[in-house]
């Protein structure tokens, strides 16, 4: 080999040398950090699992680049604190339910869930295909934040109850824990609504501070041990049919990542968007029959009055909500025509299915 040849390969190997080196220090800067609070507890089933479960796939989908530091309630912010943590930028994200929001504006509720609303399949189609993540964004911009559906766990239960509930008149005066425009509701009717961190529910039912609480379903009830200090189980819940999780990223945050980095957080929400409603399923029948086998639980159903009544307090909760601004009736109106045709359609193929499969099947 010649001696030029020689100098050549050389300056290319100390080029390649080089470039690895200038290459490492590009990489480490394309490493994204993000601080993300829950407002749920660490390890919790279904809800604070599946926000771990979001926070490590986005990891496992960016290769590692993106690095979420996740904070369960309580371990950096407490739980209501996180839209402001948020919101602020001294973290990046937050999962959580939006309509612990409604204080900040009464459209946030509609975008977890609000009385005779949609149900998880619904919820889907009005988000994705009729409006509703664009009014999401436009309502979330004016507070400095990005939403993103991240969870569902579909038709809750009416409540845990220490009486029996026969009348509308045995909800006056009555304590009972239940967030968003359920416990608005629920105030129109005589009850003292209570917006609790499912963390504090239990202590303030057993101690007899509440009446009667919701939380989500057999599952997770029977993991808060409810049963223990209510035995009376009501359904099905009107005040959230499909109740959607989701997660809230600092607009600033959001914006300035590259259009293929969004569209990991896209795909990484939107899994878990559908896991989570999956485990839920698969999960709550068994918790049931545990609840009223085990451990004693009456399953009671709202009779008809009751209901009626539900809807009439509903609508008066409604008709404040649209005056509260412009935005917030654009979002209630879109959600209506949604509810109406969606559900025409649901009441055909769904519904009409499951009513006749279950009565072959005598289930």
């Amino acid at each position: 080999m010649k001696r030029r040849d020689l100098l050549k390969g050389a300056a290319g190997a100390a080029g390649g040398v080089a470039a690895a080196t200038l290459a490492a220090p590009a990489i480490a800067q394309d490493r994204i950090e993000i601080n993300m609070v829950a407002t749920w507890g660490r390890d919790f089933p279904g809800l604070g699992t599946g926000a771990q479960r979001f926070a490590s796939r986005l990891e496992a989908m960016s290769d590692g680049r993106m690095k979420v530091n996740y904070y369960a309630a309580n371990e950096r912010v407490k739980a209501f604190d996180s839209f402001d943590e948020v919101a602020s930028g001294n973290a990046q994200m937050y999962h959580a339910a939006e309509y612990y929001w409604k204080g900040k504006h009464p459209g946030f509720a509609y975008f977890t869930s609000v009385p005779f609303g949609l149900t998880y399949t619904e919820m889907n189609a009005w988000v994705r295909f009729g409006g509703g993540q664009e009014l999401w964004d436009k309502l979330s911009a004016e507070f400095g934040l990005k939403g993103l559906m991240c969870g569902n766990t579909g038709v809750q239960m009416g409540g845990w109850f220490r009486k029996e509930i026969n009348s509308v008149d045995d909800l006056k005066g009555l304590k009972m824990r239940i967030p968003g425009l359920g416990g608005d509701v629920m105030a129109k009717l005589g009850a003292s609504p209570v917006s609790l961190p499912g963390g504090q529910i239990y202590e303030n039912l057993v101690s007899g501070a509440l009446d009667a609480t919701e939380w989500v379903g057999p599952w997770n009830d029977e993991i808060m041990k409810f049963y223990e200090a209510a035995k009376y189980y009501y359904f099905p819940g009107m005040h959230e049919p499909g109740a959607m999780l989701a997660v809230g990223t600092n607009k600033k945050f959001w914006d300035g990542l590259s259009s293929s980095d969004q569209e990991i957080v896209k795909a990484a929400a939107a899994t878990e968007n559908d896991m989570m409603m999956s485990e839920y399923n698969a999960k709550n029948g068994a918790a049931l029959a545990r609840l009223v086998n085990d451990h004693g639980v009456e399953v009671r159903e709202f009779n008809d009055d009751i209901y009626d009544a539900f809807g009439e307090a509903a609508d008066e909760v409604f008709a404040g909500v649209v005056e509260h601004s412009d935005l917030a009736k654009e979002i209630h109106e879109s959600f209506v025509v949604a509810r109406a045709n969606i559900g025409a359609w649901a009441k055909l193929s769904d519904q009409a299915y499951v009513s006749q499969r279950n009565r072959v099947l005598g289930l």
